[in-house]
């Protein structure tokens, strides 16, 4: 895993060329960064993905923010994270940055369009949050409760191979194609 600097370590992960990216990351830096730097000053958030644009390159330059453009794997950084967000603002289909982060049993703090379509229990799976200040309690949280963050995190992990693996999407399939006995 990427071993970050300072903690909490915030990951966001997905294409930075993507308008919903784009808008979940610049919120996430001018509204919710300075309410999570004052009560936690070592924060840094890292946004992962390719192609970023100059508006996501100048987020940056903020104080705590990372932009790394293409990485060769995101995994490093979903495990380093203490808390991985997903702050979309319009939600189209599922976000597999949110599966991929549960995937790996990261404590994941989403925003209902982010979380849309998504087969899991908020608080239980993963915490949702719409409001800068709820997304800053609920990564205090995260951060305040370690044992509690990876306990969710690894009910998450479970979840998502019980309801998003191969076998379990094909299984359905399975039962359709199997010659009926007697």
């Amino acid at each position: 895993s990427v071993a970050f600097g300072s903690r909490p370590a915030i990951v966001f992960t997905g294409a930075m060329d993507y308008r919903p990216n784009i808008e979940a990351v610049d919120w996430f830096v001018t509204k919710v960064m300075p309410r999570l730097r004052r009560a936690a000053p070592g924060a840094s958030f890292t946004i992962v993905g390719s192609s970023p644009t100059p508006e996501v390159m100048k987020l940056g330059e903020a104080k705590g923010v990372t932009v790394t453009g293409r990485v060769p794997d995101v995994r490093p950084y979903l495990a380093g994270a203490d808390a991985v967000v997903a702050p979309l603002q319009i939600g189209r289909g599922i976000q597999n940055k949110v599966l991929e982060a549960m995937a790996m049993a990261r404590p994941v703090v989403a925003t209902a369009a982010a979380f849309e379509g998504i087969e899991a229990v908020p608080g239980q799976h993963l915490l949702i949050a719409d409001s800068p200040d709820d997304m800053v309690t609920a990564i205090q949280n995260i951060i305040a409760q370690p044992t509690a963050a990876a306990a969710m995190g690894a009910a998450a992990r479970q979840h998502v191979v019980a309801t998003y693996s191969w076998a379990a999407r094909l299984a359905p399939l399975d039962a359709l194609l199997k010659p009926k006995q007697g």
